[in-house]
């Protein structure tokens, strides 16, 4: 258990929520599926991989396909998606002899996870992205930037206060605001979120990551592909919130046992890439981006040689994705490179 005592800003809070070495819900639980507390996408259906996989080699193939190529996957969960990817790229030999897969993950508990799901031999698995030097390389995320800690700050009379919290002994006392340094509100103002009415939510952490792998694309060539639910259209309202066997929690309890999530604010994401000098195609949702790359024509082909049970099973995985009512809206997709020749598979 987690005994936290004292003053915590959000993003502190959540940090030692989420990474504590002992007692962080990542370094002690695998979250992931039927008896964890949420599922990815990847682990609702291989289809999903298979088609990133596919956008990933042809995005190497549009770039000439390069001797030597880097995928990186961003937190890569239980290593579902990358179990897909090895066995997808077995089928593209001149592809599998140019790229190296690495994998970024801080947890000792899921690299021992992923481990044991994935044992091709061409993966290597890393804590920091300087370990990254050569290219071109796409950085690819799914439900990643969810997970990093944020600031809150609340918008009060036209004063803008960081959210904390406050605990004593292990248990959740107030809420209480302070008031915003000067230097802070200039990073805000940078990032145009003072706009916002009533609750501003700031990735600190999350852009300096962002930062990072914006240089290491503008320096060895490639580009940046993220999946993750968010919003366009900042609304100014509290996203934070918690689940615990599949089912909502609220985020101050039960700490270390639940996962810790909000929304990303892919207008913030997009403006910053943009100031880093990246190309970006345009937003659009997973639905749009996985019917373009043709996820309901292969899972017809796959249909074919299955059973009315397996099929039915298929088509209702197939829902999760796509569906407007579940993932498939809610879920983004953006995509930004160094080469201004835009690569569009999926955006158009």
């Amino acid at each position: 258990m987690i005994n936290l005592n004292g003053i915590l800003s959000i993003d502190k809070f959540i940090e030692r929520a989420l990474y504590d070495k002992k007692f962080g819900y990542y370094s002690k639980n695998n979250p992931f599926g039927k008896k964890g507390d949420f599922v990815t996408s990847p682990l609702i259906s291989p289809l999903f991989s298979e088609m990133v996989s596919i956008w990933i080699i042809s995005f190497w193939m549009k770039i000439g396909k390069p001797k030597k190529f880097a995928f990186v996957e961003l937190g890569p969960g239980n290593g579902a998606f990358c179990k897909t990817f090895c066995n997808t790229l077995k089928k593209f030999p001149e592809f599998e002899k140019s790229v190296k897969i690495y994998l970024l993950e801080k947890s000792e508990k899921l690299i021992k996870t992923q481990k044991n799901l994935i044992k091709d031999k061409n993966v290597i698995w890393i804590k920091n992205l300087n370990q990254i030097n050569n290219g071109p390389a796409i950085f690819f995320g799914n439900e990643f930037f969810d997970s990093i800690p944020i600031k809150q700050f609340e918008v009060k009379k036209s004063k803008i206060f960081e959210k904390f919290i406050q605990f004593k002994k292990g248990k959740f006392k107030r809420f209480f605001l302070k008031k915003t340094s000067k230097k802070m509100l200039r990073k805000l103002a940078e990032l145009n979120l003072l706009k916002t009415k009533k609750v501003i939510e700031y990735p600190e952490k999350g852009l300096k990551i962002l930062e990072l792998i914006a240089k290491k694309i503008q320096k060895i060539g490639g580009g940046i592909l993220l999946i993750d639910y968010g919003y366009l259209k900042v609304q100014g309202n509290d996203t934070l919130q918690s689940l615990k066997s599949h089912k909502s929690n609220v985020y101050y309890s039960n700490i270390g046992k639940a996962d810790i999530t909000y929304l990303v604010n892919f207008q913030l994401l997009n403006k910053f890439l943009l100031n880093k000098k990246l190309f970006l195609n345009k937003i659009v949702s997973q639905s749009f981006f996985l019917k373009k790359l043709g996820i309901i024509e292969r899972a017809e082909i796959l249909s074919k040689k299955m059973s009315f049970k397996e099929k039915t099973d298929l088509y209702y995985r197939l829902e999760r994705l796509l569906s407007d009512k579940k993932m498939g809206k809610l879920f983004k997709v953006l995509f930004a490179a160094s080469n201004k020749k835009k690569f569009n598979l999926g955006f158009e």
